[in-house]
């Protein structure tokens, strides 16, 4: 099974502009059509109550949305089984349940703690970067500062359009975790 992190960025590294979580208002319409095609053609897609709660997902047939929140007995209302689903678990105990049920790919979408905690278990195989041609100064990075050091090898990188948007995607290699 495959777990990819899927972000868009600033070319100073931020995922939100200036904090605001809202990531439709500042990325490109190419950006959003491609990352539009990846979400459809993907079964599992896991994110945070903050990603959840900027743009909520209905449940869905195709998908089974996973939130990963603190609360998630807060959620039970929204949720519906093999669908949208609001858990609290750990993401090596997500990540395993979804290999046992079989799934060949895992989206993690969103929020830096999310991220965060995957890259920390060392639960990412790819990371698919769009870099968009901007800068903003100050904003969210797609990690929370916590020492990592991740060596990354590039797979492939596209430019997407005339304003010089690229897709980048790399693969994890084995990870170095700083615990201090």
């Amino acid at each position: 099974m495959k777990t990819i992190l899927i972000f868009v960025s600033s070319l100073d590294g931020k995922v939100t502009k200036w904090d605001n979580p809202q990531v439709r208002s500042w990325s490109s319409k190419n950006d959003q059509e491609y990352f539009d095609k990846i979400w459809n053609d993907t079964k599992v897609v896991i994110m945070g109550r903050g990603t959840y709660k900027q743009d909520p997902v209905m449940p869905n047939s195709r998908h089974l949305f996973i939130v990963m929140t603190k609360k998630p007995d807060k959620y039970k209302r929204n949720g519906k089984e093999g669908q949208l689903e609001f858990t609290d678990e750990p993401p090596s105990s997500l990540v395993n349940r979804f290999e046992i049920e079989g799934y060949k790919k895992i989206l993690v979408v969103g929020g830096p703690q999310i991220a965060t905690a995957f890259l920390r278990e060392q639960l990412i195989d790819e990371l698919w970067l769009t870099i968009e041609p901007k800068i903003f100064g100050l904003g969210a990075s797609f990690v929370v500062e916590e020492k990592l050091d991740i060596n990354l090898n590039l797979l492939s990188c596209e430019k997407i359009n005339e304003q010089g948007t690229l897709i980048t995607k790399y693969t994890v290699l084995r990870k170095n975790i700083v615990n201090e």
